[in-house]
This record gives structure tokens, sequence and C-alpha cells, in this order.
């Protein structure tokens, strides 16, 4: 038997976003001295689905979709992290590209699961 969340179309992209993002990460060139944003990119990419998954265990759709404003603010920091990793060269653009793109697909099916959720009385 799956966890609830498992089944979520959204926690499935997110979670594959996130494994995609740090196999990125591993394989850069960055100077050591920047350990820290790596550390924040990868704490924000895989923050998405931590918190789909976290809001879905939940115990009323109130609580699930805070949670998911908060994986979709996540998905923005992760974006914002993305570009200043492009602009310093970090990243190839075809694959910031990629990313942003899939990052797009993820923010539309999280709007679309928050406004489908009516709130619970």
């Amino acid at each position: 038997m799956a966890f609830a969340f498992e089944n979520l179309k959204v926690y499935q992209r997110a979670l594959d976003f996130a494994v995609t993002v740090i196999e990125i990460i591993d394989e850069m060139d960055t100077p050591r001295k920047h350990y820290r944003l790596i550390e924040q990119l990868e704490s924000s990419c895989t923050s998405v689905a931590l918190n789909i998954s976290e809001g879905k265990g939940r115990f009323s759709k109130k609580e699930f979709k805070q949670f998911l404003y908060i994986a979709r603010g996540s998905l923005y920091e992760t974006v914002t992290m993305l570009q200043i990793f492009g602009k310093k060269n970090w990243l190839r653009q075809a694959t910031y590209n990629t990313l942003y793109s899939e990052a797009q697909e993820i923010n539309k099916m999280l709007s679309g699961l928050i406004s489908s959720i009516r709130d619970s009385k």
C-alpha cells in the first residue's frame, strides 16, 4: 500500500526534478568557496517534494493547501538559485533551460492543485 502523496503526479514530478538537480550539482565544477550556495540549491529543490508529502499527511485540506504554497515557494527559490548558477556560468544554458521548463510545469501543477482544494470549514 502506497502513501497517499505517492499517487500525486505533482509529487512524482517534484521528486524527479530534485533528483535531476542533485545529479547536475554532482557534476558541477564550482569553486568550493561557494559550497553554501550548492547546499541551498539542494535544500530548495528537495523542499518541493518534501512539502507536498508532508502536507498530504496533515489532517485538513487547509493544512495541505498551506504546504502546497510552501512547496511552490521552494520551487521559486530553486528557480532563483538556478538563475544565479546560470549567471555564474556554473550551468550550461541548455541545462538551465531544461530545468526551467520542468520547474514551469511543476508550478502549473502546484497552482492547479492549490486551486482545486476547497478549504474545510
